[in-house]
């Protein structure tokens, strides 16, 4: 049913205190207002889910193994691949302020279930899964909610700085930003970070806040948005049991304000277990128990599965799941098996025919009001109506990113390396000439140096930027928090900074003490030229990094690059056989180098003037065989053209790799 925009209004300004209701301006018609902070709440979701499957295409790298593969399942050699059956026919319910606990044995399917119940999982899932009674759409992605296993924080900023930024990209353009702190401060408080809201997050390298502090920041970056249905994947996992408990209480608290929260958990205390309100009980895939959480422990003696000694009830159900009774009594019908492994199997499959015998349709509320199925779909239609723009998101992302890389563009070993190898070099060409060709060619070696030098710093530089970064980009845009384009220009532009600054310093200090042509336009055509050179280099390892995502991988392929780059460069091997003679016109190093020298001299000069036959034209010298000199500046829209085509090509690979990279 279509509705109209005065329904929509209606609608929307329900939800709304009175305090933040408008006086009918524009600005109020086009503000998605479930997303702001209420009194009231966010907008109730009643979640269900029916049959649901999920099943994994195995692909088989060994031919050999993918032929016995295929050929024991029937099907055809050259196929060469299976599939794993994940989930089962999973089927459950979880009203609005109530908290579904997902247990089972690692591997059962849990997590698998969770991203499918947000929308983190395309292929391969069969089945039924409705919010209020609506199918999951895109647009549904900002009312959700997900904190992965692994918290997904950058480690330079603090607890402030964190949630501020996301909070200023996540939430709506018609907000302040006094407001948009505001609701900052208040996620703050409720979650207990006040005492580390000054402290970095930290990680591996970097001291920063405890555990559960992270994690605590973790959901605060989710319940920003003051999301419908907030899911978590083991957020106790690595807490202590203090710190584990007041997690879940927290939980329980937000729950309290008509959110529907979903977390997976391995095996929690007796404490946390009496938190949950409903119990999802997963074996080998397949649903062993659904219902209220402190019903379980009465169905599963109803059953003949009785504790022998007092024991955790989590402890218990992960027992029964992985078919492990030891201290638990059976029903006469499982037992005298005497193998083990036979014995598990018996019980699993006991239980699992058990549940789906008695298993009913998923109990819930009743079916949601109309204004609640009114509200989602205003949303649905109005996806983009209430984020911040491009330019915004550029402005927000460029001080996120230089914050965060703000240690790296100000390290002092970076510094120290630029200002030393200036000051080494310096002295070592202390007021080279070009009076011979000795001279001559010594200077050009310095050239070249300096044109492998900055290429291996800015294509090292660069190459490792998107790989490291990956975690982080692929949770923000599953979140879908900016576009990425605006993302890339962001983190392009702030790396752009130091590779103009140090370069700069660097030409400064050893410029004027190798004796270099001194005149005004050619130390600034060096200058140019050398930018240049670190722009392409910069763009190439964006390429590379963005190509493979990988640390390791991408390491490897910039070391190749820059060998190939570099033998080709002109300096060492001049006239290349034809064969091979295009990869110097793929050589950025090679138009780079040209550059230079044509920076360093052009206008017809002379030297070797104490020989015997008189002057000549530096044009006569064989280190300048493949160069001419004064034939223009070409390689300026060259080496531009590449710096902006690697760039586009880096951006276009980063859009299509992203968008293949599960969470």
């Amino acid at each position: 049913m279509e509705i109209s925009d005065e329904q929509r209004m209606q609608v929307e300004c329900q939800r709304l205190p009175p305090s933040w209701q408008g006086n009918g301006s524009d600005a109020d018609v086009e503000v998605d207002h479930h997303l702001w902070p209420s009194k009231d709440g966010p907008l109730p979701i009643f979640l269900k889910f029916e049959n649901v499957e999920y099943r994994v295409k195995m692909t088989l790298k060994n031919p050999l193994t993918a032929a016995r593969v295929a050929f024991a399942s029937q099907t055809r050699a050259d196929q060469g691949s299976s599939c794993k059956h994940i989930l089962k026919g999973i089927a459950g319910s979880v009203d609005p302020g109530e908290i579904l606990a997902l247990m089972g044995p690692s591997g059962s399917g849990k997590t698998t279930l969770l991203k499918i119940l947000g929308g983190r999982l395309g292929g391969g899932v069969k089945g039924h899964i409705t919010y209020n009674d609506t199918p999951y759409s895109p647009c549904l992605k900002r009312r959700i909610g997900f904190v992965t296993q692994d918290d997904v924080l950058f480690p330079q900023l603090t607890v402030e700085e964190t949630l501020v930024f996301a909070a200023f990209l996540r939430l709506p353009a018609c907000m302040s930003k006094q407001q948009k702190r505001d609701r900052v401060d208040a996620i703050i408080a409720e979650l207990n970070l006040e005492r580390c809201r000054h402290t970095k997050i930290g990680g591996a390298f970097v001291r920063g806040v405890s555990g559960g502090e992270r994690k605590r920041t973790s959901i605060g970056n989710e319940i920003l948005v003051d999301p419908s249905l907030l899911l978590l994947d083991e957020p106790t996992s690595g807490l202590d049991s203090t710190s584990a408990s007041k997690l879940i209480f927290i939980l329980q608290r937000l729950a309290k304000t008509r959110r529907t929260i979903i977390t997976t958990i391995h095996q929690p205390s007796s404490r946390m277990f009496h938190m949950f309100d409903k119990l999802l009980l997963i074996s080998d895939g397949h649903a062993i128990y659904h219902g209220k959480a402190r019903d379980c422990m009465h169905h599963f003696s109803s059953l003949g599965f009785v504790p022998e000694i007092p024991m955790n009830p989590a402890e218990f159900l992960l027992d029964l799941a992985t078919g492990n009774l030891d201290d638990i009594s059976v029903p006469e019908a499982l037992r005298g098996s005497p193998d083990p492994q036979e014995f598990r199997s018996q019980v699993i499959r006991h239980l699992q025919l058990k549940y789906r015998a008695g298993a009913e349709a998923p109990a819930g509320r009743r079916t949601p009001t109309e204004q609640l199925r009114l509200a989602v779909r205003a949303h649905n239609k109005d996806r983009r109506r209430r984020s911040i723009g491009w330019l915004q998101q550029f402005a927000v992302l460029s001080r996120r990113t230089f914050r965060e890389r703000a240690s790296d563009y100000l390290d002092k070993m970076r510094l120290a390396q630029a200002v030393g190898v200036a000051l080494l070099l310096g002295l070592l060409w202390w007021k080279s000439q070009t009076g011979n060709e000795a001279q001559l060619r010594d200077q050009v070696g310095l050239i070249f140096y300096i044109c492998i030098f900055w290429t291996s710093s800015s294509l090292f530089g660069s190459v490792y930027v998107f790989p490291f970064e990956k975690l982080y980009l692929v949770k923000e845009r599953k979140a879908d928090m900016y576009r990425l384009s605006a993302y890339y220009a962001s983190s392009t532009l702030c790396d752009a900074v130091p590779h103009v600054v140090y370069p700069v310093l660097f030409m400064a200090i050893l410029y004027f003490m190798a004796g270099l042509r001194r005149t005004v336009p050619c130390f600034f055509l060096t200058l140019l030229a050398t930018l240049l050179i670190v722009f392409t280099s910069q763009g190439t390892g964006e390429l590379l990094g963005a190509a493979i995502l990988s640390v390791k991988r991408a390491g490897v392929m910039a070391s190749l690059v820059l060998m190939l780059f570099l033998l080709t460069g002109g300096y060492y091997v001049q006239h290349i056989p034809k064969f091979i003679r295009w990869l110097k016109y793929v050589s950025f190093m090679h138009y780079g180098f040209n550059l230079l020298l044509k920076a360093q001299y052009h206008g017809h000069l002379m030297y070797n003037c104490a020989s015997r036959g008189g002057c000549q034209r530096l044009q006569s010298s064989p280190s300048f065989g493949t160069v001419d000199l004064d034939g223009g500046m070409r390689e300026v829209w060259i080496l531009l053209a590449m710096a902006l085509a690697y760039r586009l090509l880096a951006y276009f690979c980063l859009l299509k790799r992203i968008s293949l990279t599960p969470l």
